[in-house]
């Protein structure tokens, strides 16, 4: 049989021109006056809004101006603390356009983590809404860098958009009305009025393909959070593994939608950016809290065809029946990363969905660079795929020694590569660290085969060494989610004097599912019977939640504390 993907892979061809910039190329190159559909939106209430991307370019261009205007200039950085919203994407672009640098903030941080990432970027301008600023005013004094924040009116604030102007000279200042409520210092602007009288043309930074773009933050689950400094070219490094997770993309007609949020890479530079770089349309609707049977309700209305479903949400929306008898999907591609899918849940994508689920993986520092594609190669559980088009990866040892194929060791990626971050924001410790000769190191452990297929074993420290095994815990924890009362699993090694580690599950039942000794034992048997009888869990624990980051992905260190 032809090798399609190798054919495909020798044909690849990286083209990542010198001077580059992010929102010129997802926006500015599609708005020629046609009125081509960049964006829905649809709003907690309902109510649906189209905008086009001559539409965003004029908006972008018009807070473009009016951040220039104020001062800001290349390098500067801009925190954008929304959710999944138009002003979301217009903020992004007008930041590109401007040489600044945008900082995307998850809207559900609370102030511990939303100081430390204002504080650590040292950002000027924040936009952000009445419950960002709510959130934000008790940390003004410790962030004396913060010179602006641009409030998007809500229908909450309408008093305030009647009132705009009235009280001040400045063209957008919040009305004197309202002062009482407001902070002294920085300076808060409406969004929309601010920027309303500002020109729609703009002369965008001309900038390199090296140049700054974004900063986005880790989830600071080893540590501190992270701040990844990626370069504009991160959205061309991510375009091979965005169009191998979805078969083939773009396809005509095509509109995709992500519960992720656009604050992690996930949302942003997987699903926003990629598909506005292919003048494809993207849903926005982020819902406070995820409903499956909403999601595939919203993706029916819509009539989405690509979607980007975190394990988490895909966890979920297995617990819905017959989803394609309940709901007209026009679903032809769900693309995944995070954590591994099991076969559990691929078998679930292809007999309810009737999809192949491509999982993908990488992280903030280097996303995308391995992924399925049913078009190029067939797909097995266990396996996430092959490196992306472009990307060479490999298996390498503590040394950076590339590893024989069939062993274990670190998933690592060669230098250079167009979506490798540049490095860590005031962290160059933490950035020497990261790599290992010629290779970034990923920190996680993986297997790739004679075929080129990687397997995802876990993060180097969830590897469990249990009487002379390494035991990974994903394989573990896609069979414990076959039994019929388990909802959700996480496995994790906890201290034992006679074998080093013993694996112990932590578990989630389903409704009516009741924990006892004798699920305790059906369970262990479960895996025991399925897996082997190294990897069967010696210790079960039913708890109501796993812990996981604001990116869905399980907590194990924090479950391995408890022992």
């Amino acid at each position: 049989m032809t090798n399609r993907y190798q054919q495909a892979r020798d044909a690849f061809r990286w083209n990542v021109p010198a001077r580059f910039n992010i929102g010129v190329d997802a926006c500015d190159r599609w708005a020629d006056g046609s009125g081509r559909l960049a964006l829905i939106f649809e709003t907690e209430a309902g109510e649906v809004r189209h905008w086009s991307f001559d539409r965003m370019r004029q908006v972008s261009n018009q807070l473009a101006n009016c951040w220039r205007k104020a001062g800001l200039g290349v390098g500067d950085r801009v925190a954008i603390l929304l959710p999944q919203a138009p002003e979301t994407g217009i903020a992004h672009l007008a930041a590109y356009k401007s040489g600044a640098i945008a900082v995307p903030l998850f809207t559900l941080f609370g102030p511990d983590a939303l100081q430390f990432r204002l504080a650590d970027s040292g950002a000027r301008i924040l936009v952000t809404n009445a419950g960002g600023l709510a959130k934000i005013r008790p940390l003004l004094d410790d962030l004396p860098a913060l010179e602006r924040i641009y409030l998007v009116e809500e229908d909450e604030s309408v008093d305030v958009l009647r009132a705009v102007g009235a009280a001040h000279a400045e063209p957008g200042a919040m009305p004197e009305t309202r002062v009482d409520e407001l902070p002294s210092r920085p300076a808060v602007l409406a969004f929309h009025a601010s920027i309303a009288d500002q020109p729609d043309a703009f002369e965008s930074v001309d900038t390199a393909a090296e140049d700054p773009a974004v900063i986005i933050y880790t989830s600071g689950t080893t540590g501190k959070p992270k701040g990844v400094l990626h370069a504009h070219r991160v959205l061309l490094g991510h375009l091979p593994g965005v169009e191998m997770s979805h078969g083939s993309f773009p396809r005509p007609g095509d509109l995709i939608w992500t519960p992720a949020d656009w604050a992690w890479i996930g949302g942003l530079l997987d699903v926003l950016l990629p598909a506005w770089h292919h003048g494809v349309p993207v849903l926005a609707r982020r819902f406070a809290k995820f409903d499956a049977p909403a999601a595939f309700d919203l993706m029916s209305r819509h009539q989405v065809t690509c979607t980007f479903l975190p394990p988490t949400a895909l966890r979920m929306l297995r617990l819905v029946p017959s989803p394609r008898a309940r709901w007209p999907l026009t679903l032809r591609s769900a693309a995944s990363g995070g954590e591994p899918l099991g076969k559990e849940l691929l078998e679930w994508g292809v007999a309810e969905l009737g999809l192949t689920l491509h999982e993908f993986y990488g992280q903030t520092e280097c996303n995308m660079i391995v992924s399925a594609c049913a078009p190029l190669f067939d797909t097995s559980p266990g396996n996430i795929g092959k490196p992306a088009l472009g990307h060479r990866v490999e298996i390498i040892d503590d040394d950076g020694s590339v590893l024989p194929r069939g062993t274990l060791g670190q998933i690592a990626v060669e230098v250079p590569d167009p979506v490798m971050f540049l490095r860590y924001w005031n962290n160059p410790v933490a950035t020497a660290e990261k790599f290992i000769g010629n290779y970034l190191a990923t920190g996680d452990s993986g297997i790739m085969d004679d075929a080129g297929f990687v397997r995802f074993v876990g993060r180097t420290d969830d590897v469990i060494t249990s009487a002379g095994y390494r035991i990974g815990p994903g394989p573990i924890e896609d069979c414990l989610l076959s039994h019929p009362a388990v909802r959700e699993a996480a496995v994790v090694g906890v201290p034992d004097a006679q074998r080093t580690e013993i694996v112990k599950a932590f578990i989630v039942l389903r409704d009516g599912a009741q924990p006892g000794d004798d699920l305790v034992r059906s369970i262990q048997d479960h895996v025991r019977n399925r897996l082997s009888a190294y990897e069967y869990p010696r210790a079960v624990e039913f708890i109501d939640a796993l812990p996981v980051t604001a990116t869905g992905k399980i907590i194990r260190k924090e479950l391995a504390r408890r022992g």
